[in-house]
């Protein structure tokens, strides 16, 4: 009996040689291993072209969309040209109303804020009685030059017309529904709104941190 024939069996179970027979492994195992790695190959693959469609619909990506509207804001940030001081406008003050004393007493307000007074006194007949609002900025200042913009945040609702005058100064008609001047604080920061450049909503704070 061999040396490599278990201890009891023999006959037809007994071992000859010096050598024990080779085992191969099942083929199907190995099938299965090839067809689970090329499983885990095209998921990969249909999870790469999801995002690849994805990043096409929705335009690059939320990097490239960031850098897009930040490029966007940059370019819209265009310095806004400088507001008149007030000390830079004359202005003539006129009564359009039945009450009196109206006109001096916004013209030395006005004079308190920094603007030069010229006129004081009742509105020309062609405004007499005939304004219906607070008051009506007439002058032959062009929107550029910012005259009707200073002298109009101190008036909240003063309308403005143009004439074909040629000196600088600006009329303040005062109308019916004229009460007071517009506190000189919130006239300020309405001006200081107006001198600073427009924001787009689109943009944002870009550099700020999200909260969650």
């Amino acid at each position: 009996m061999s040396m490599l024939t278990p201890p009891g069996m023999g006959g037809k179970y007994r071992i000859t040689g010096s050598k024990y027979p080779r085992m191969r492994r099942p083929r199907h195992r190995r099938r299965i291993v090839l067809a689970a790695v090329a499983s885990v190959v095209a998921l990969g693959l249909a999870g790469w072209g999801t995002l690849q469609l994805i990043d096409v619909f929705t335009g690059g990506g939320t990097k490239s969309a960031a850098a897009a509207r930040k490029s966007g804001c940059e370019h819209s940030s265009a310095p806004v040209k400088a507001l008149p001081k007030p000390g830079q406008i004359t202005v003539n003050v006129y009564n359009a109303t039945p009450r009196g004393g109206l006109a001096k007493t916004t013209a030395d307000e006005l004079k308190k804020r920094g603007f030069v007074i010229g006129k004081v006194g009742n509105a020309p007949a062609a405004y007499d009685k005939k304004v219906p609002g607070a008051g009506i900025l007439v002058g032959g200042a062009k929107p550029e030059d910012g005259f009707f913009t200073v002298l109009g945040a101190q008036l909240k609702g003063a309308t403005s017309k143009t004439d074909t005058r040629k000196t600088p100064d600006v009329d303040l008609i005062l109308g019916a529904a004229f009460k007071e001047l517009t506190e000189q604080k919130d006239a300020d920061l309405a001006l200081a709104t107006v001198s600073s450049p427009a924001s787009d909503p689109a943009c944002g704070d870009l550099g700020a941190t999200p909260k969650h």
